[in-house]
């Protein structure tokens, strides 16, 4: 089904097969392209929009031949240019594509999907580029400066079956981490809950917090050392014991987890901004390192469509084995 302009009219809209399922609140932002999400949330709680004549709730899921009424929506100018002005289309490069899902290799600095101050992200680009695509939706998330292995869904039936992987944590996701320091080998078992909290300016935080806190929730990585790194002479004041490259599994998906676990262990991540060493990451940028080093490497699942097990993998980006390579030079 085709998204929908912005309308200061009522319409109806009824929901077809492939949309079947999804939750009220991603069909309706998928739908009303160029409509802010606060003001499709604020439409679905004041009962404005109804299902089959009824009220229906953000988190309901609908089921195929539902008529949804809309109300009329007026947006502000900003919101009309950004209707009028939709994500350029853009591709990535494709590590694996089939009649399923495609798996693309994000490059840093890219957000995923729009929200939080960014007009769009990748998915809204992939639609844009793939307009006659009739299906397609993000499986998981990467943070805005990890790159690596991102899964789209190009079927409802795909994208349930490999959320359910990632949910019940069977399939395998190995990242490459630089870390500050000289990680100890014995240590490779992170398992610390880890908490959400919100500073106050409304930015989103994660901490490690204790096993009797109600909101913190299980988080554990798998850490191994893949090889070590001299700090050149205008790091090493920052970072004596040099850098330790970490092959790192995640056996659960929690925000920010291996950037805090790390962190929390006296190893932060070289570059990363919201947990790392602040001085460290100044003498980086100066170094040639510009974003944070942690790489979506590896990932095992199993086919949502066939059952066969697949591996899939790309190495780390041009800019940060380069900036590896510059620094074993020196």
């Amino acid at each position: 089904m085709s998204s929908q302009p912005p309308s200061a009219e009522v319409r109806q809209i009824t929901v077809d097969e492939e949309s079947a399922g999804q939750r009220l609140d991603n069909f309706l932002i998928r739908m009303l392209k160029g409509v802010p999400k606060s003001h499709i949330y604020r439409i679905i709680r004041s009962g404005e929009v109804r299902r089959n004549k009824g009220r229906v709730g953000a988190d309901d899921r609908v089921a195929a031949g539902d008529v949804l009424r809309i109300p009329p929506i007026r947006l502000s100018g900003r919101a009309e240019e950004k209707a009028a002005n939709p994500a350029p289309p853009r591709e990535f490069p494709l590590i694996h594509e089939d009649e399923a899902f495609l798996v693309i290799d994000k490059p840093a600095g890219v957000a995923v999907h729009g929200g939080s101050g960014v007009s769009f992200g990748v998915i809204e680009q992939i639609r844009q580029a793939r307009p006659q695509a009739r299906f397609l939706e993000l499986v998981h998330r990467l943070d805005r400066e990890t790159s690596g292995l991102l899964l789209i869904a190009k079927k409802k039936s795909a994208l349930k079956a490999l959320q359910d992987q990632f949910r019940e944590r069977t399939t395998g996701k190995t990242y490459l981490a630089l870390v500050k320091g000289a990680w100890p080998a014995r240590l490779k078992v992170l398992d610390q809950p880890l908490h959400k909290f919100l500073l106050p300016d409304g930015e989103r935080r994660v901490k490690v917090t204790s096993r009797e806190d109600p909101e913190g929730m299980r988080s554990v990585t798998l850490v191994k050392v893949a090889s070590r790194l001299q700090a050149p002479h205008e790091l090493s004041s920052s970072s004596p014991e040099g850098f330790t490259l970490l092959e790192v599994t995640i056996k659960t998906g929690r925000t920010h987890q291996i950037r805090v676990h790390l962190a929390s262990a006296g190893h932060p991540i070289a570059g990363d901004e919201k947990y790392g060493d602040f001085e460290l990451n100044r003498l980086l940028q100066r170094s040639g390192l510009k974003r944070m080093f942690l790489h979506a490497w590896r990932l095992a699942l199993t086919h949502p469509l066939t059952s066969a097990p697949i591996e899939l993998q790309t190495e780390l980006p041009a800019e940060l084995q380069n900036w590896v390579t510059s620094q074993k030079s020196h």
